[in-house]
């Protein structure tokens, strides 16, 4: 079942106006499928090549001959992340004939993969994560309690039954661990790595703290930071940095860390049906991070989000800022009766008065707790921030 995806516009302008764009994201999240879509929408012909097929990879043994062959056409590069030597080639391609609509890269990538395509791509390309699927791709078919149970990963929210669902992300985590994070670069021990995931997993939503980590691993704590960044560079984390602009407050600055995907956080932590969400003891930080995910992953890219926490308390879940400047707070609640603390108060003033936005899963109808704080529901959030022209 193909759903419509939120970034597919902002994929065609891009490409109409560039000469490349790179969909980046992890492995069986869409990327192939997105791309197939979008070259029926482009008046050009368009040829694709899979590196992971052989007679594809053999095609590109002479890249520059071949590419330059074929410059009229839109050329689609799946899972070019197997071939960083090829982005030096791209250039030089590019630049003896500089048209736009001339690649879609496809791939997951990795600290090798950006760092080597935006030295040698500058001016050249625009980069476009596409996430898990989001709560408005999805809300005609699929409620966003099993969305958040299931993940956002087609085949594992489309899968026949729960049971399916659970063990297709158990087979995904194994895969990435012991062969995409290697392919990518990342030589470490699998049960190390795993134990790492879990360990993520019990601090979801909290602060990270690096050395409990490293020690508990037996690693260094630049070692452990490596592998973190591995993780981030493949999307199966993300670091949430705190905004700190105001240095007269005493302040945090550590990092919350969260697993991406709600579904593949329930399969690390044996969460199969929506009867053990209930139960779990995470479940409130689990539904944090399933909120802040869908919201993050809709901003503009004029956006950005932090959190904001001092050592007296004041503090909220998420903070958007647009140039250097905070616009909109948000707390996230496991309840239809939410009560905001003092320090969220606080957090509002010290932020410039920002406006709060109260997320609860699914209160009747909006209403305000004070006048800069309004309560409304998972689904109506979205609503807001695009009227705000956040996402």
């Amino acid at each position: 079942m193909p759903f419509d995806r939120i970034i597919a516009n902002r994929v065609i302008e891009r490409l109409t106006n560039l000469p490349s764009v790179a969909l980046v994201g992890p492995r069986q999240v869409g990327k192939t499928t997105l791309a197939k879509m979008l070259v029926k929408q482009i008046d050009k012909d368009s040829i694709y090549l899979d590196l992971e097929s052989q007679e594809d990879f053999n095609k590109l043994s002479n890249p520059e001959l071949y590419l330059t062959e074929r410059q009229d056409k839109l050329v689609v590069i799946d899972e070019v992340q197997r071939m960083p030597e090829l982005f030096p080639i791209l250039r030089s391609v590019i630049d003896r004939n500089r048209e736009n609509t001339r690649f879609l890269l496809l791939g997951s990538a990795s600290p090798e993969l950006l760092a080597k395509s935006s030295e040698t791509l500058a001016g050249r390309i625009s980069y476009i994560e596409i996430h898990p699927l989001l709560f408005p791709e999805v809300q005609q078919e699929i409620s966003f309690r099993e969305l958040w149970l299931k993940g956002g990963f087609p085949d594992m929210l489309l899968a026949a039954s729960d049971e399916v669902s659970f063990l297709n992300r158990l087979d995904f985590i194994q895969t990435y661990i012991e062969r995409e994070l290697p392919l990518l670069g990342l030589s470490a021990s699998p049960v190390l790595l795993r134990n790492l995931l879990r360990m993520i997993a019990h601090v979801h939503g909290n602060i990270l703290n690096y050395s409990d980590i490293s020690r508990s691993l037996g690693i260094d704590v630049n070692t452990l930071k490596r592998y973190l960044d591995y993780f981030e560079h493949s999307f199966l984390i993300r670091r949430l940095q705190p905004y700190y602009a105001n240095i007269s407050k005493r302040l945090v600055k550590s990092p919350k860390i969260f697993i991406c995907d709600s579904g593949l956080l329930h399969a690390v932590t044996g969460i199969e049906t929506a009867e053990d969400l209930e139960g779990f003891a995470g479940k409130g930080n689990s539904w944090e991070g399933f909120v802040l995910q869908q919201v993050i992953s809709q901003l503009k890219p004029s956006v950005e989000p932090y959190f904001y926490r001092t050592q007296d308390g004041s503090e909220l879940d998420l903070v958007l800022v647009k140039g250097m400047t905070p616009v909109v707070g948000i707390e996230v609640k496991y309840t239809n009766t939410p009560k905001l603390m003092k320090g969220n108060t606080v957090a509002a003033q010290d932020l410039g008065n920002i406006p709060i936005y109260v997320i609860t899963p699914s209160i009747g109808e909006d209403y305000e707790l004070n006048q800069q704080t309004k309560v409304t529901s998972f689904e109506r959030i979205f609503t807001h921030l695009k009227q705000a022209k956040l996402i």
